[in-house]
């Protein structure tokens, strides 16, 4: 009798027994709900190219279309313009004296430029288009193998270059989300906004250290970073998250302050900073 019950109950093979990798949907859900345990599950699959290859395409969509919104705003037209116009003019105002070129000249060319910026062009818009996805390619490969360099050559982690990318790339849907906020507080605002931080909120000048710290207070970037940290630690199977994620935001630091500092010794290189 008890043979014949324990011939009927089934027996789970080791392909029943296996667990499946789960779905993308399921991944952005637990982004933000259970990042430690999504990673963790991520870690047990060779990652996916679709892992950062949709948050990141996300991003630049956004990112467009809020510069498109926000170039039709007149007045945060003419702020965009006017905050450009500035960094443009301290490289003129190099040029005159140095004896490159005389102040009416310099004069003359800033506003032909800023003409040009408040009725925008279709140039513009191309440049927006095309420039955008450029950038944020380069940017995210770049910055993908310095967190590689971290994590399994610092920190002693075990995983890949593709381990790094997909740390670094499934967060990338906080950032579509800080866009989002960002654009719906300029239009409220009916001001010009480059982020969220402390120092956008405030008008603070960028170019000073105070408004360089005040720039870093941000919820969203905060939030980015400790995601990545926590991706870094489970995708190179380490059970000590903590360091991952120090080491993730001292990159964002240090290197938002090397540029800080490079910008103060060549002024050109404000041109790239983040605004």
């Amino acid at each position: 009798m008890d043979e014949k019950q324990n011939s009927e109950i089934p027996v789970m093979s080791p392909v029943e027994n296996e667990e499946f990798d789960i779905g993308h949907s399921d991944k952005i859900v637990g982004l933000f709900t259970e990042p430690g345990k999504t990673f963790t599950k991520m870690s047990k699959y060779p990652p996916k190219p679709v892992d950062w290859i949709i948050p990141i395409l996300l991003v630049i969509v956004v990112t467009i279309l809020s510069q498109i919104v926000l170039m039709n705003n007149p007045v945060i037209r003419h702020a965009i313009a006017e905050k450009s116009l500035v960094k443009i003019e301290k490289q003129f105002k190099q040029m005159v004296e140095k004896g490159q070129i005389s102040q009416s000249k310099a004069d003359e060319q800033l506003d032909a430029i800023r003409e040009r910026m408040e009725k925008g062009s279709v140039l513009q818009l191309i440049g927006i288009i095309i420039g955008i996805p450029i950038i944020t390619f380069i940017l995210f490969f770049i910055v993908s193998g310095v967190l590689l360099l971290i994590a399994k050559y610092i920190l002693g982690g075990e995983g890949s270059y593709n381990s790094a990318m997909a740390a670094y790339g499934l967060p990338f849907y906080v950032i579509s989300l800080q866009v989002i906020i960002m654009v719906i507080a300029a239009l409220v605002m009916n001001k010009f906004l480059t982020g969220i931080s402390v120092a956008d909120l405030m008008s603070a000048d960028k170019s000073t250290f105070l408004g360089f710290v005040l720039s870093k207070l941000d919820i969203f970037s905060i939030w980015f970073y400790v995601l990545v940290g926590i991706g870094l630690a489970k995708m190179f199977k380490s059970n000590n998250s903590s360091n991952y994620i120090i080491a993730s935001l001292s990159m964002w630091i240090g290197f938002s302050l090397l540029f800080f500092l490079l910008a103060k010794v060549w002024p050109f290189l404000d041109m790239f900073m983040p605004a």
